[in-house]
């Protein structure tokens, strides 16, 4: 369905007019006050809109004072958005009427489209729309509210708080609940949108309005399900430079994975895909719950500016929740400071003999709200401090309103220039006192891990905005002989295959500058005596060649480290047998026979690439050999990618301390592997016919002593 109406070139109307629009219809509207006819028209009255309101009923009439029209052709004037709420039998009729009126955006409240299997009739309405010019939200929506408007055409809350924060959710009941939930926080929003079954405009075209909005400082996504899942990787790859957009991904489960007929396929899960390339390759905040969206949400459109350095000091009364806040701190990417001689100086004054200058600052259980008070200024004076993490427990010479009033003067009043979060812990009475707080901004919070996650949201952001490299270079972009791989893959379609012979695989490696052990096809037993014999020599590998079978292990086709005649005439014979019952049918073209490396000089990788369902073309690297399905030590990014994206994929698998070298183990040549990840990057990017290229093992040497690509599946696009 996506395919048919995205290469439609049609010249859309500016995004603005979505959240700017100077004349609103509503199909559908209603003098019933239990319809949602009736709830967006009154909700956009209450809004304040200083635009025109034009409500449309076949029957006629007035609602809330204002004229209801036949129809939208009927209107003399011209309509920016149009907001459908008739039964989805008559919304595409409503469609074409907003044709005639050239109306730029059209909000399609109505459900029963898509979410239902009614594919066609979603489809019908986008190509209609985007032949005539039209933009459309939804369909099954609960509205959009903008305050540049301002308006609120939702059937939601009719009154929302505006404020700095956009949101964009995919999920209609969860977002009208999040209207509320925004309220009770303090978070006022610039926006919010239910895209629904994003038939046409998604998250990617909203954020591209956002990071030019002035009013938006934080944008927050819900999102179920992608369909444009590489357009939405592009953008965030600038939007996560300007603005903080912070992400809340439904489908974490190991059912969203689909089996493919590659490893490579098969480990891209859809959650571990989505966290690599959204959150790790270009930047998004990924929030595990909505409570900590909101709070990241929050604290981040009230910073000022963001961070000068990276040394954060946490100020405590306590050391068991200095401890978890040190914890918390190693979680989330927090770097506390640990110049010892200057901590010493700065919090001396302030702290007993029996307490501790070293980060956590124990200021100890004794300590009033006074020795808080010069504490906190003391962390908030020092240049070497960038940012504070404050926490409290409950005491008895402790004053909850006091406290408060500390917390009011140094951070409400004096508005510091650092990043400060707060944390206290007690009774009923201690926390409603300070807690009173968080209506007026007051980042605060009754766990550790909660203040200490906000903080690391923003370092995240602080990261994103520092690390500039944006740019492919020459090093990013090695030679390939295309020309020739695309020879190969043309001789494979001409057999009706999709599936490469051990030859042809080779020769794609060949012509992408990768390293591939000597390897001969050996079609009968007098040829596998000549190759092991004569040229590869002993000791060696023996493995099956079949278009039909394209994980050799599991066919019993693979046999290792044969070192004579008897042991090659035994494996030959018992590899042909196993191959037979593992698929009678198979096609056998023969053994493949390569020299046998000695496995205790390497480390076994696995490099794959692969056009993903969601993202298009990705790249693997993880720990290779048999157990990779098991151990699933991998990591995927978007191609096309940097070094840079190479090396944090390499550094990111919990076996990277293995290539640095253990044990008095020789580092790996971890450069090879970079130079192969780089090379499937262009193949995949540039080889439309190429579905999976999967290496596994790719051999490790000693650094500078290179790499090896030993067994090779190559899979075309059907």
């Amino acid at each position: 369905m996506e395919n048919k109406y995205r290469m439609l070139e049609i010249k859309a109307p500016n995004i603005k007019h979505l959240f700017e629009p100077k004349s609103i219809a509503i199909i559908g509207a209603s003098s019933n006050r239990n319809k949602i006819g009736y709830k967006v028209v009154d909700n956009i009255v209450a809004s304040g809109y200083q635009g025109k309101i034009y409500p449309v009923n076949p029957k006629g009439g007035t609602i809330l004072d204002s004229k209801v029209y036949t129809s939208i052709e009927s209107i003399d004037d011209t309509i920016d958005l149009a907001t459908i709420c008739v039964p989805a039998k008559y919304v595409f009729d409503s469609l074409k009427s907003c044709a005639k009126k050239k109306t730029k955006f059209v909000s399609i409240i109505t459900s029963g489209f898509s979410e239902i299997g009614n594919l066609e009739g979603e489809e019908e309405l986008v190509n209609f729309a985007r032949e005539n010019g039209m933009r459309l939200l939804g369909p099954n929506i609960f509205g959009i509210f903008s305050a540049k408007a301002p308006v609120n055409a939702t059937f939601g809350y009719k009154h929302i708080e505006p404020g700095s924060v956009a949101i964009v959710t995919q999920s209609g009941a969860l977002g009208v609940a999040m209207i509320g939930k925004t309220a009770t926080e303090g978070i006022g929003l610039s926006a919010i949108v239910s895209v629904g079954n994003k038939c046409d405009i998604d998250e990617a075209d909203l954020i591209e309005y956002f990071i030019t909005d002035d009013n938006t400082r934080v944008i927050l996504l819900y999102i179920e399900g992608l369909k444009r899942g590489n357009r939405l990787t592009q953008v965030l790859e600038k939007a996560t430079k300007i603005k903080p957009v912070i992400i809340i991904k439904s489908g974490r489960s190991k059912r969203g994975a689909m089996a493919a007929a590659s490893h490579t396929g098969s480990l891209a899960g859809a959650d571990n895909v989505f966290t690599d390339i959204i959150s790790r390759q270009v930047g998004a905040l990924r929030a595990l719950s909505v409570q900590e969206a909101l709070n990241w949400a929050k604290f981040l459109a009230i910073q000022k500016s963001l961070p000068v350095g990276e040394n954060a000091v946490i100020v405590t009364n306590g050391g068991g929740i200095g401890v978890l806040a040190t914890d918390a701190c190693e979680l989330y990417g927090v770097t506390l400071y640990d110049n010892r001689e200057v901590l010493k100086e700065i919090f001396s004054p302030v702290t007993p003999s029996f307490g501790s200058t070293k980060n956590p600052v124990d200021i100890t259980g004794q300590a009033s709200n006074e020795i808080y008070e010069q504490a906190l200024q003391a962390a908030l004076d020092s240049p070497d401090i960038h940012s504070v993490i404050v926490l409290g427990c409950e005491t008895a010479i402790f004053s909850a309103d006091q406290l408060a009033a500390v917390v009011q003067r140094r951070y409400l009043d004096d508005k510091p220039d650092k990043p400060v979060v707060f944390s206290f812990f007690g009774g009923g009475e201690f926390e409603q006192g300070l807690f009173a707080l968080k209506s007026k901004g007051v980042p605060i919070f009754s766990d550790v891990y909660e203040a200490a996650s906000c903080l690391g949201a923003l370092y995240k952001h602080y990261h994103n905005i520092i690390n500039t490299d944006d740019e492919l270079s020459e090093l990013d972009d090695p030679e390939i002989d295309i020309k020739s791989i695309q020879t190969v893959i043309d001789e494979v379609r001409a057999d009706n295959r999709r599936f490469l012979l051990v030859p042809e695989a080779l020769r794609v490696m060949n012509a992408a500058g990768i390293p591939t052990p000597k390897s001969y096809v050996a079609k009968d037993l007098e040829e596998v005596i000549y190759y092991a014999e004569e040229v590869v020599k002993y000791p060696v590998v023996m493995k099956i060649v079949s278009k039909d079978i394209i994980h050799k292990s599991d066919a019993g086709g693979v046999a290792l480290d044969l070192e004579n005649r008897d042991e090659l005439l035994d494996a030959y014979e018992a590899i042909l047998a196993s191959a037979r019952k593992y698929k009678p049918d198979a096609k056998i073209e023969g053994v493949e026979i390569v020299r046998m490396i000695n496995m205790n000089e390497a480390m076994e990788t696995i490099i794959g690439a692969r056009i993903d369902n969601t993202f298009g073309p990705t790249v693997m690297f993880g720990l290779g050999g048999i157990y990779v399905e098991v151990l699933k030590d991998v990591a995927f990014r978007a191609v096309p990618i940097k070094r840079s994206d190479a090396i944090e994929m390499i550094q990111q698998i919990r076996s990277y301390p293995l290539l640095l070298g253990v044990r008095g183990e020789e580092a790996k040549d971890i450069g090879g592997c970079i130079d192969i990840i780089l090379r499937l990057s262009k193949i995949i990017q540039l080889c439309k016919d190429i579905s999976d290229i999967e290496i596994n093992p790719v051999l490790v040497f000693e650094q500078n002593q290179g790499v090896l690509a030993v067994d090779t599946r190559i899979l075309l696009n059907p």
